[in-house]
């Protein structure tokens, strides 16, 4: 029994972390030619939303607002404007729930 709600659960996650959009344009359609510096939006099935960025969590944990807080397993990531404001209106259409 115990290994079928394991199966479960695994196959749960396996949706949840399922990425079922870009938000915004490709970094090749950004002008990038390889494996650096592309920054990205996705929307997960949960509707949650990943972002790939650069990791800049030492130097900006420092500098966070007084009402900002960062769990132990949380990353500050740091995108291009060009990669938020190439995704405005894929974020503006998002539905409100």
């Amino acid at each position: 029994m115990l290994s079928v709600l394991k199966w479960l659960v695994c196959q749960e996650e396996d949706v949840l972390m399922k990425i079922t959009r870009r938000l915004g344009v490709s970094p090749r359609q950004r002008g990038s030619n390889g494996d650096i510096n592309c920054p990205d939006i996705f929307e997960l099935a949960d509707g949650r939303f990943a972002i790939m960025g650069t990791d800049h969590t030492d130097d900006l944990e420092q500098v966070l607002p007084a009402e900002a807080g960062r769990a132990p397993y949380e990353r500050i990531v740091v995108i291009t404007r060009e990669t938020l404001l190439r995704a405005k209106a894929d974020i503006a259409s998002l539905p409100d729930e």
